[in-house]
């Protein structure tokens, strides 16, 4: 019987997941709770509904052999519930409850003994302040939960910015928590793979620039000092192990102005700071999150050429997703262009990225910005 794996979610990381499942000869079922998401386009195996649906789990569980998500917004006790039916899931519940939090995340790893900012759960904007007067400002506002590009962080750079922010984030549903602001030099990623099976791999280590607090660019591999490269593989491969990931994990990290690292924030998953494995890499992050939860032989992280760049394209206008300069970006010789497939487009929405490789990361990326300059969505 060829393997099925069940992903909950849709969108495009699982639309690129399937693609690697798919040349192993592997199907793919997606749970959405929106037809024709990126993902369903590639399956006849959709289950349309809520994640948090009891009936079809129940339906999901006996198609599938295994489990993994595309994001960190469903609910632990779902993937709970999933593993009670005797389906295992990747990354398991328990991990999932302590990533999908970010203050319960930051909690775990500074126990474990890794290196994190200074931070607190706060309640009021009171507590806010009394942070604020501990750590200096400016000072980082979070919602712990539900938060990713930018959305859910505030920035607080005056005892006047706490009102606001604090009234704007608790409409999001979740607890708040604050951190200290790192003034960093530069932002890095890494991808880290480990298997079921305890087999571990780490990407090249990358820096990821931000455009109006979105990744804009990821240029791999970082112009950093050999020390904090080793350093930070050191620091997600410990990652993995202390909160049993499997899987494979995007791990942010700020580099400090003497060279040392503070962890940022954990993504359990496959991450935007990694789809440049997929031409840049003898294997891509999808194909080795595919291997380490079903406990296959992890496949080579090497980068194929010096250098690799990805840019995203980000939406530009709010409706209906309609790609043009698709066809003068096709001509520009290197670069390897994906277009996401989602129905709709808003200004920031990640829509697509364009990948390119060469002997240097100021030739690689050259390519890769011509081409997505001339797309728009």
């Amino acid at each position: 019987m060829t393997t099925r794996i069940g992903i909950l979610g849709g969108g495009q990381l699982a639309r690129m997941t399937a693609y690697a499942a798919f040349r192993l000869g592997l199907q793919i079922g997606i749970v959405e709770r929106e037809p024709e998401s990126p993902a369903t386009h590639l399956t006849s195996h959709t289950w349309i509904g809520d994640w948090s649906d009891r009936h079809l789990l129940d339906e999901f569980a006996k198609e599938v052999q295994v489990v993994t998500l595309e994001n960190e917004f469903v609910d632990a006790e779902n993937l709970s519930y999933l593993e009670g039916l005797g389906v295992p899931v990747y990354p398991s519940s328990k991990t999932l409850a302590t990533i999908q939090d970010k203050f319960l995340q930051k909690t775990a790893l500074k126990r474990a003994g890794l290196p994190v900012p200074r931070f607190a759960a706060v309640d009021s904007e009171a507590e806010v302040l009394e942070c604020a007067e501990q750590f200096g400002w400016p000072l980082m506002l979070k919602a712990r939960r539900n938060g990713y590009d930018g959305y859910g962080n505030e920035l607080l750079r005056t005892i006047e910015d706490i009102g606001p922010a604090f009234r704007k984030l608790t409409r999001r549903d979740s607890p708040l928590m604050v951190e200290e602001f790192v003034p960093f030099t530069k932002e890095l990623a890494i991808m880290v793979a480990r298997s079921k099976n305890g087999e571990e791999m780490a990407y090249p280590v990358v820096e990821t620039i931000q455009h109006a607090h979105m990744c804009h660019t990821v240029l791999a591999p970082a112009a950093i000092s050999a020390v904090s490269n080793k350093r930070a593989a050191e620091l997600g491969r410990r990652i993995m192990t202390s909160l049993d990931g499997v899987g494979i994990f995007g791990i942010e990290m700020f580099l400090l102005t003497d060279g040392d690292l503070l962890i940022n924030e954990i993504a359990p998953r496959p991450h935007n700071s990694g789809h440049f494995s997929i031409e840049g890499c003898y294997t891509s992050q999808f194909e080795n999150h595919v291997r380490a939860i079903l406990g296959l032989p992890l496949g080579c992280s090497d980068l194929v050429a010096p250098a690799a760049v990805m840019v995203n394209i980000l939406g530009s206008t709010d409706g209906p997703a309609q790609p043009k300069g698709l066809q003068d970006a096709l001509t520009v010789p290197g670069a390897n262009i994906h277009i996401y497939g989602k129905k709709r487009s808003r200004p920031g929405r990640k829509m697509g990225h364009v990948t390119a490789v060469g002997n240097s990361v100021a030739e690689a990326r050259e390519v890769a910005l011509r081409a997505a300059r001339l797309i728009s969505i």
